[in-house]
């Protein structure tokens, strides 16, 4: 049985660490791509060279797109998207919207063309309206195009209930939806701890204080870095989504997806929990909202809209 394929488009830090975390897990052979010359099969030749310490026999192999050209890609099975412009301090999701749009553009021509039948994960910036333009370009069915934020903001929460409670991660599960923005909807009701809901360990105000955090979480990283931002988590994010796929596990992710209707939106990528298998968005689960939760997803949708109406999709 020959090995999955997947292309991590991108090799910046959330795209170089992705294709480790895949090596390093033996889910799939990875190919790097990047504009750069030489970067992505500088990484992908050292990622190789730690398989005798790690034990692992997955391929990486690294190619530069500069030139346009994908061949190299053929044939992936799963095809994670990272390649686009970071966020700097003080630069806004919107500010990135027009330039990154036109490298995810690009990126998906390519894509289409050597891999028809790959599942795409987008994790480029604003995610939502960067997977809505990958759906538009690629002409894939809807699921077969996932964006990558639930998982991350839910991990991200867990991280902050976790350190309150003091206790281990595993014992948490977290739940956030809608757009990845500073409108997210993480859901105190379905976030538990060892099966707990947090509404019955923690008073309100420490409650509130992680949906905060949570919501600032990826700018918090950004001003501490300085430079660049977060992709330690991200990279996993992408990873258990990957991994799901892969081994077609039927597994309950929060991931954005193309709703037609669902959650009363239609046409527009939002965060909700989707089962993931081998076909991609397999199942979109729907939850009965409080008034209160629905408003705000309605109103984190109403964000992403307003950035997918200014790309005109």
């Amino acid at each position: 049985m020959s090995r999955k394929k997947v292309t991590v488009v991108g090799g910046g830090f959330v795209g170089s660490t992705t294709a480790q975390r895949i090596v390093d897990k033996e889910l799939a052979d990875v190919v790097l791509t990047d504009i750069l010359e030489g970067a992505p099969a500088g990484k992908a030749l050292d990622m190789m060279e730690s398989g005798p310490i790690t034990g692992t026999d997955s391929r990486a192999t690294g190619i530069s797109t500069g030139n346009g050209d994908y061949s190299a890609t053929a044939g992936s099975d799963v095809v994670v998207i990272t390649a686009g412009f970071p966020r700097k301090p003080g630069m806004s999701r919107d500010d990135l919207l027009k330039a990154n749009y036109d490298v995810v553009k690009a990126v998906v021509e390519q894509i289409v063309k050597h891999s028809p039948n790959c599942i795409l994960i987008v994790v480029t910036n604003p995610l939502d309206a960067m997977a809505q333009a990958a759906l538009k370009v690629s002409c894939f069915p809807k699921n077969r195009v996932l964006g990558m934020a639930g998982v991350l903001d839910s991990a991200r929460m867990s991280t902050f209930v976790a350190m309150e409670c003091k206790v281990s991660v595993e014992n948490v599960h977290s739940f956030v939806l809608g757009g990845h923005g500073d409108d997210m909807v993480p859901l105190p009701r379905y976030s538990t701890v060892a099966g707990i809901p947090l509404p019955d360990l923690l008073p309100k105000e420490r409650i509130d204080a992680i949906v905060e955090r949570t919501r600032k979480g990826g700018a918090e990283i950004v001003n501490l870095l300085k430079t660049g931002s977060a992709y330690y988590a991200p990279s996993a994010a992408a990873v258990e989504m990957v991994e799901a796929i892969l081994k077609d596990k039927k597994k309950i992710l929060p991931c954005a997806v193309y709703l037609d209707g669902e959650y009363g939106i239609k046409g527009l990528f939002v965060g909700v929990p989707v089962k993931l298998g081998a076909n991609g968005a397999e199942e979109i689960i729907q939850i009965k909202l409080t008034a209160e939760e629905n408003a705000a997803l309605q109103k984190s949708s109403a964000s992403v809209r307003e950035l997918v109406s200014v790309l005109g999709l």
